[in-house]
């Protein structure tokens, strides 16, 4: 994993509408980018929900929610579609972000990963859960309320 102090690296890739994602045009905001597995099942599906439903107190924040994973634009817009999602997802289908994130997998699929990434484009967390999806939500929402009042 990228380590806490280190620049988070530069990409862009296609999310669920069709539009590019760049990360350098974010700086100024503070980036929550997760990997995740696959679209469409049971603790991606539960993780991408809990994400949605905590976007009002994240946005408040001033955070951008992010989701990374190696399935395809139209993919992206069914997932997103059908659980009303209000965040970008982004088709990683040649798996040059999961690689320069270092979250993908073994079996070519991404991990449970999540990086907060600050206003200044650097990493000040890195997340690994294999257990608890929806813990990606509560730590990084720890993370962010931690690091705005230092």
């Amino acid at each position: 994993m990228l380590a806490v102090g280190d620049e988070a690296p530069d990409f862009e890739a296609m999310d669920q509408q069709g539009k590019a994602f760049r990360l350098r045009d974010h700086r100024g905001s503070w980036i929550v980018l997760y990997f995740y597995p696959k679209d469409e099942t049971a603790g991606c599906t539960a993780e991408a929900c809990a994400f949605r439903d905590s976007m009002e107190e994240l946005t408040s924040l001033g955070v951008e929610v992010v989701g990374v994973s190696t399935q395809s634009v139209d993919s992206h817009y069914a997932f997103s579609t059908k659980h009303g999602l209000n965040f970008r997802l982004l088709a990683d289908e040649d798996k040059r972000v999961s690689r320069l994130y270092d979250a993908l997998g073994i079996l070519g699929l991404d991990r449970r990963v999540t990086y907060v990434i600050n206003l200044e484009g650097r990493v000040v967390d890195a997340y690994r859960s294999e257990v608890r999806p929806t813990s990606h939500v509560e730590h990084v929402r720890g993370v962010i309320n931690t690091l705005r009042e230092s």
